[in-house]
């Protein structure tokens, strides 16, 4: 994709949204269980998507860039190794 864009040494535009979607996993994964971003997180709907909704759900997007990115399911749990991971120095 840089080599469409032309931009040279920047960061990709899917990297950026993975590397935020993964900091914002790492936060509500920490936060107590009785939070609601944490409550709608863990959700899971019992009903079929209706015609115009996005075919992947958040969490898919989630594992994939966990993914791309080689790590393990629990890497949250550490904060300073979580940054390293998802980019963040």
């Amino acid at each position: 994709m840089k080599k469409i864009m032309g931009v040279k040494g920047k960061q990709d535009t899917i990297d950026i949204i993975q590397q935020k979607i993964l900091q914002w996993y790492g936060h509500v994964k920490r936060m107590p269980e009785e939070r609601i971003p944490k409550l709608i997180m863990d959700w899971i709907p019992r009903e079929r998507r209706k015609r115009g909704h996005p075919r992947k759900m958040w969490m898919e997007g989630v594992q994939a860039a966990m993914t791309t990115r080689n790590f393990e399911p629990d890497q949250w749990r550490n904060r300073e190794e979580w940054r390293l991971v998802y980019g963040r120095q």
